[in-house]
């Protein structure tokens, strides 16, 4: 997936370097040019300038973008990106960070804005949960470090379609704790019947987020 973030910031460089770990295909925008080497983010396509000019945003190639990620630290420059995105180069997702909450309003549709985030890690998540079916993303870190919260896109043709949930052996230190379904949230039961398009969300620990990834893999 092809991903450009505005920011290298704390929060920037924090959803790049994930991204990057997920072998995602990363441009960074930065006003700054000691943010290459501040950031020392590895293996990144980099663009010096304001994003908010159209002449250094196309410089990252918006129109071969799935997903552009406002996260400066500036609510006006990720409003303005984000609508340069939608209007000027069609990207078919925005994903922007609010830094003010009295600003949130403001990041809607009319904006060019997808979705708005403030942290690195669901921000990472909803760019890969908007663009991907069929991947296991970790959600959250809960606070002890030793759990996460993943969710699971069920393909349309994925075999454990039409299984109930007491008929999938789930891997160990994992829970099923959710269902998404048609944007209706359901409390699994084992007789729940598995359909494609279903959002799965586990708890679990590290181990069992790759046994996760095995089992739908």
């Amino acid at each position: 997936m092809e991903v450009i973030v505005i920011g290298a910031g704390s929060v920037g460089s924090s959803s790049a370097r994930e991204l990057l770990s997920h072998g995602h295909t990363v441009t960074i925008i930065d006003i700054k040019p000691e943010a290459i080497s501040r950031s020392d983010i590895q293996h990144a396509h980099w663009v010096i300038g304001d994003a908010c000019e159209l002449s250094v945003l196309r410089q990252a190639k918006p129109e071969n973008a799935d997903v552009i990620v406002a996260a400066s630290g500036d609510d006006k420059t990720n409003l303005v990106v984000s609508l340069l995105a939608r209007s000027e180069f069609g990207v078919p997702r925005t994903v922007a960070r609010v830094n003010n909450p009295k600003n949130e309003w403001l990041f809607d549709d009319s904006w060019g804005v997808d979705v708005a985030v403030s942290t690195p890690r669901l921000m990472t998540a909803l760019v890969e949960e908007a663009v991907e079916v069929g991947d296991v993303v970790r959600l959250l870190t809960l606070k002890t470090g030793s759990a996460t919260l993943v969710e699971y896109t069920v393909p349309t043709d994925h075999p454990i379609i039409g299984h109930t949930v007491d008929n999938v052996q789930w891997p160990y230190e994992t829970t099923l704790t959710a269902i998404l379904r048609d944007g209706v949230p359901i409390t699994p039961s084992g007789d729940d019947v598995i359909e494609g398009g279903d959002e799965l969300f586990f708890i679990t620990t590290p181990t069992g987020e790759d046994d996760i990834r095995a089992l739908f893999s």
